[in-house]
């Protein structure tokens, strides 16, 4: 009989690698590899989008901290919806080195299944399902209301800036600028105003100086000692009225929109779940679409991290190396981000269809699972 407090000695076959040593080691390169590749994609997308923020920066002399904040209020999005593929290429890359090497096969030999081998990754593709339900409840929502507000702003900004003494400048919807001088204090003289977001009533300001000034709703101009020349539409005749002082507006349009009309992509779950009853049908239906789509997409992990175990664990080991199933694999989980597209499209114009959008979710990871846990463990 063994001391007390010391394990029974064991010999030869009887002898196995504790579980817990494994699932550490295997859950340790499956964390490590999934930080690294996402990091890698997160970078590359946000390096391909930042590109259209550059030119706007670099033109009109804005602030790098601005190309800096504008961008990284996208990341959050771009990590909702790369996480779960990310997720599944590490599952598969990571158990097909394990098993190219041949631990995967000591492992088994040791008396481990497969469920005991599926384990570190099913943990790890519950901890990315967790991590995209707060992303997709919480951050990602309130980044992308606070990306629209402050590109509202910088808009706004970029109104003052773009005046040029000199230049027939558009700085809004509508909306054309002349200014014969500008001081430095972004005081302004001999200005011309085309004012044409009213198509029934376009108008001509001239107003021999003024100041552009900020407001919280956007850049402004205070005129003073001018006109405003308009048709009348319906004698024809030029109506000019006189001014001592007037302000004219250059904001780019309503800062924030109405709750009401607010976009699903920045709406809240509760918004998403029960639409506005002003929003159209067709938009009725794409707040539903949201909504489900938020709660589903984060399952969908655990189905890709199930369809690369599937390929991995199932089968013998070859020599060689098996490509097949891999392969397999990668087509199947394609072909799923597809189809979530096409379903997301149709159930957008059929209601009915919203089961389809949980279905696509999760039973291609119940059929991953069932396959590959219905099999008796290896002895």
């Amino acid at each position: 009989m063994p001391f007390r407090g010391y394990p029974a000695r064991t010999t030869g076959m009887d002898r196995r690698p504790p579980p817990t040593w494994i699932d550490r080691y295997i859950f340790g390169q499956l964390l490590i590899a999934l930080v690294v590749v996402t990091t890698g994609l997160v970078a590359l997308i946000w390096l391909t989008q930042s590109l259209r923020f550059i030119q706007v920066i670099v033109n009109h002399g804005l602030s790098p901290l601005v190309f800096i904040k504008l961008t990284l209020l996208l990341v959050p999005s771009f990590v909702a919806t790369i996480l779960p593929i990310t997720c599944f290429i590490v599952v598969l890359f990571i158990y097909a080195r394990l098993s190219g090497d041949r631990e995967l096969t000591v492992m088994r030999a040791s008396g481990l299944s497969d469920l005991a081998l599926a384990r570190p990754a099913l943990a790890l593709a519950v901890a990315v399902a967790a991590v995209c339900y707060g992303l997709n409840l919480l951050l990602v929502p309130a980044s992308l209301s606070g990306f629209r507000t402050y590109e509202y702003e910088i808009r706004n900004q970029i109104a003052a800036f773009l005046l040029e003494p000199g230049v027939f400048t558009p700085v809004a919807d509508h909306i054309t600028v002349y200014v014969q001088a500008r001081g430095p204090n972004d005081e302004l003289s001999g200005i011309l105003i085309e004012d044409g977001r009213d198509p029934a009533a376009p108008a001509t300001i001239l107003a021999g100086s003024g100041q552009l000034m900020a407001s919280p709703q956007g850049p402004v101009v205070m005129l003073e000692n001018g006109s405003r020349e308009q048709i009348d539409a319906k004698t024809g005749r030029l109506d000019v009225l006189t001014f001592a002082r007037n302000v004219v507006s250059l904001a780019q349009g309503a800062k924030t929109e109405a709750p009401d009309n607010v976009s699903s992509a920045e709406a809240g779950l509760s918004t998403l779940l029960r639409p506005p009853a002003t929003l159209t049908p067709g938009e009725q239906g794409r707040f539903l679409v949201e909504a489900h789509r938020r709660l589903t997409a984060p399952l969908s992990a655990i189905s890709y991290a199930l369809i690369g175990l599937l390929a991995t664990l199932s089968g013998g080991f070859r020599r060689h190396g098996g490509m097949v199933r891999p392969v397999g694999a990668v087509a199947a989980v394609t072909l799923l981000v597809a189809l979530s597209l096409g379903v997301d499209n149709l159930a957008a114009r059929n209601l009915m269809l919203l089961p389809l959008i949980w279905v696509t979710a999760l039973l291609p990871g119940l059929v991953s699972g069932v396959l590959l846990f219905s099999k008796r463990a290896p002895r």
